[in-house]
Parts: C-alpha cells; sequence; structure tokens
C-alpha cells in the first residue's frame, strides 16, 4: 500500500477505523512496544495493536500472528514486519521491525554482559526463574483474550479448540518435532476452512 494512500483514518463501511499517520510514528510505538515485553511481547502487541491504538482488529491480529508463528524466525519481529506493510508497504515493515528491536538489541547486550557475570548467584538465578512464570501466564492471558474470535472463525469454534487440543498433545505430551505438526496439522485446518468457505460461497451464489 502507498503511503499517500494512507491516512488517519479509514473507511470501513459505517466506521472509521485509526491507521498509523506515517512511518516514524509506527517506529515509536513499536519502539514502546518492545519496551514494555518483559517476559512476552506478544501479549504486550495484542493490548496496543488491538485494544488501544485499534489499528488492527481482534481477527486481523490472529490471521497476522497464526501466519508470523508458521513463517522462520521470531514470532514479534513477523507480527511487526506484517503490520508495517499492511500500512506503507516496506517502508512500514523496516519501521516497525527497526522499532522492534533498535532500544531493545541495546538492553539486551547490557543485560547478556551482566548475566554473564552473576548468572551463578542464586538470587538471580530464582529471579529469572519467577520470570519464566510471568511470561507463561502472559501467553495464556493473551490466548484466553484472542479465544472469542474463534466464533468468526470458518471452521468453526468447536473444530478451533479441536485443533488447538491436538496441538497441545502433540508438541507438550507426545514432544512431536513442532515443524511435522504444524505441517499436518496446519494442512488439515487450511483445507477443512477452504472447503467451509467455498461451500459457504456456492450457498450465496
Amino acid at each position: 500500500m502507498d503511503g499517500k494512500q494512507v491516512l488517519a483514518t479509514e473507511n470501513t463501511g459505517d466506521a472509521t477505523t485509526p491507521v498509523p499517520e506515517s512511518p516514524l510514528q509506527l517506529f515509536l510505538v513499536f519502539t514502546l512496544l518492545a519496551l514494555q515485553g518483559f517476559g512476552g511481547v506478544i501479549a504486550v502487541a495484542q493490548r496496543v495493536l488491538v485494544e488501544q491504538r485499534q489499528w488492527l482488529t481482534r481477527d486481523q491480529f490472529i490471521e497476522i500472528l497464526a501466519l508470523a508463528q508458521v513463517l522462520p524466525g521470531p514470532n514479534v519481529c513477523n507480527v511487526a514486519l506484517m503490520t508495517g506493510d499492511r500500512f506503507f508497504g516496506w517502508r512500514g515493515a523496516f519501521a516497525a521491525l527497526g522499532g522492534m528491536m533498535a532500544l531493545p538489541l541495546v538492553i539486551v547486550l547490557a543485560v547478556a554482559a551482566a548475566y554473564a557475570q552473576y548468572a551463578t548467584d542464586a538470587v538471580v538465578a530464582g529471579a529469572f526463574r519467577g520470570m519464566g512464570a510471568v511470561a507463561a501466564g502472559l501467553i495464556l492471558g493473551t490466548a484466553l483474550k484472542l479465544a472469542s474470535a474463534l466464533a468468526s472463525n470458518p471452521m468453526g469454534a468447536r473444530v478451533c479448540w479441536i485443533a488447538g487440543a491436538g496441538m497441545f498433545v502433540s508438541v507438550a505430551l507426545l514432544r512431536l518435532p513442532l515443524v511435522w505438526v504444524l505441517l499436518v496439522l496446519g494442512s488439515l485446518a487450511c483445507a477443512f476452512a477452504w472447503t467451509r468457505l467455498r461451500a459457504a460461497g456456492a450457498a450465496n451464489d
């Protein structure tokens, strides 16, 4: 999408949806977003992009996140790239990714240097174990917030829950390789959704 075509709001039916004003705003928002992401940036990204800024609907965020998880690389970097590209093309993609990476990179390098020196300290080790529990809670909370969007999924909420349960059992309990589980369950889910959408389109015709 050409940046000149992006306004402060864009028409979507009877309502207007806020959009970023410039790649610079994308850079600043993703910088602040990244600095809040202690223990998990995806949870913060959902709150900022969907609930606060309202640049994305919940369904749009789920679609972007689903694709980000399948593609190689960190999920949140993929989300930043696709969100930026959605509004300003390659300029927005690089602006969002730059905001996601710039200051956090400096902080991580500083923390890594300090951690190398104090990693054997019992207090430091305990603090990091506590942060791991918080990160797990953030991910679970985000999943529960986004679960309501499954009702509008073309597969239907029941099939979505079954697919999610199958993924959990395969990866967490059976410890099957993630790439193969994604290929099998992801392909089946895509095929089923495509069949349902095709049937719905034929019914409307």
